[in-house]
């Protein structure tokens, strides 16, 4: 599943095969117990997303909401796009010292971190910087 064509967060988690799920839903708990106020999670652009809607920010270069934190499951391998990181190199500094001790390997794009089961993505790391990122 590269993009979903699910419109709600709920349906795109039942859509998903069950070992799938069983690493997607964890981290989707852990972003929302993290997410600064003014985001909303939603499905755009095949994927689970958080962002900050078009109604409070509407002048928005293509009319689309702001996109924050985004969620999805890939054939091989599953992403967390964190925008806070790849916009604030303090952020992205912090996560990957963070990372150091629990994961021998932390496999890092631009604004994505790449893992490919659970035990990969250290949850308790990830809240820190989702949480840190107001609006």
């Amino acid at each position: 599943m590269v993009q979903s064509k699910a419109t709600s967060v709920d349906q795109y988690l039942v859509e998903l095969p069950p070992e799938w799920r069983e690493v997607i839903a964890p981290v989707s708990k852990t972003i929302l117990e993290n997410l600064p106020q003014g985001y909303t999670e939603s499905m755009n652009w095949g994927m689970t997303s958080c962002e900050v809607p078009v109604e409070d920010y509407p002048d928005t270069y293509s009319g689309q909401p702001l996109g924050y934190l985004a969620l999805p499951a890939q054939k091989r391998y599953y992403s967390l796009y964190m925008r806070g990181a790849y916009q604030d190199q303090g952020q992205e500094k912090k996560l990957k010292e963070a990372y150091k001790e629990p994961v021998k390997k932390m496999d890092m794009g631009k604004s994505c971190v790449q893992f490919r089961k659970i035990d990969d993505l250290p949850l308790d790391i990830i809240g820190k910087p989702i949480a840190s990122t107001p609006p």
